[in-house]
C-alpha cells in the first residue's frame, strides 16, 4: 500500500508539473522549462513510460537529456531568459509595490541569470 501511495504522488507531481509546463508555453510569465524538467525527474521515480515519452519527444527530448547528462542550456534559452527577465524587471519598477520587492526581485532574477551564464551549452 505504502508502495503504491508513493508512486501515485510521483505520477500527481510529474502530471501537475507537465500541466504546468504547457501553460508556460503559452502564459508569458510562468516557465515552462523549470516545469518539464521537474515533469520529467518525477516520471523517473513513479512513471517510467511518462519519463521515457518525454525523453524521446522530438522537441523536448534532446534537451532534458542534455540538462540530464550535463547540465547544459542552449544558448538560445539563455538570452531568452534573460531578455524575459530583464523586460519584467523594467516593468516591476513602474508597478506601485514596495521598494523592497522593486529592488529584491531583479536582484534575485540577477543571480539566476548569472548562474544560467555559467552553465555550459549544447
Amino acid at each position: 500500500m505504502h508502495r503504491a501511495l508513493v508512486r501515485l504522488l510521483w505520477r500527481a507531481l510529474a502530471v501537475l508539473s507537465l500541466v504546468l509546463a504547457m501553460l508556460g508555453l503559452v502564459l508569458p510569465l510562468l516557465p515552462a522549462v523549470p516545469f518539464l524538467l521537474l515533469a520529467a525527474w518525477a516520471a523517473s521515480k513513479g512513471w517510467p513510460a511518462l519519463e521515457a515519452w518525454l525523453l524521446n519527444h522530438t522537441h523536448f527530448g534532446p534537451h532534458i537529456r542534455s540538462w540530464r547528462d550535463h547540465g547544459a542550456v542552449p544558448r538560445r534559452a539563455k538570452w531568452l531568459a534573460t531578455v524575459m527577465m530583464t523586460c519584467s524587471a523594467v516593468m516591476l519598477m513602474f508597478m506601485p509595490v514596495p521598494l523592497a520587492v522593486q529592488l529584491g526581485v531583479p536582484a534575485i532574477m540577477a543571480t539566476v541569470a548569472i548562474w544560467l551564464w555559467r552553465r555550459p551549452e549544447n
